[in-house]
């Protein structure tokens, strides 16, 4: 069993900064990428930050874009999310996922579809005042 757990969230004003941590824990299986979503009050979930887990290269939504950075250690199988400039719009419940690869085949970008990731955290909450 694969576990995805979310650390870091809270309320902050706007303009402040957060940095959420996402430690997979249980059966240990290959990554082509770990990623950050979101989901708003009467929103859909939307795609955040992405991270290809092998070779670090990164996907971000034009809306975080220059204000979120995703990163992470495979040594602690954690990824981070670093969210600077926040605003009241990005008031939502963040959730980390992972894909899983499916050997023999890699996926070399880091993927933006929620379809693609297999394992779920179970959120956490980050609010933004104004």
């Amino acid at each position: 069993q694969v576990q995805l757990v979310e650390s870091g969230g809270g309320l902050v004003q706007a303009g402040g900064s957060l940095r959420l941590s996402c430690v997979a824990s249980g059966r240990t299986f290959s990554k082509n990428a770990m990623g950050w979503f979101r989901q708003a009050p009467g929103k859909e979930r939307e795609f955040i930050a992405a991270i290809s887990w092998s070779d670090g290269s990164t996907a971000y939504a034009d809306s975080v874009k220059g204000r979120f950075t995703i990163s992470r250690d495979k040594a602690k199988n954690t990824v981070y999310l670093q969210m600077n400039s926040l605003k009241p719009e990005d008031t939502a419940v963040y959730s980390c996922a992972a894909d899983a690869r499916k050997a023999p085949y890699t996926r070399v970008a880091p993927s933006t579809r929620i379809d693609e990731y297999d394992y779920w955290g179970q959120g956490i909450q980050v609010t933004v005042s104004s």
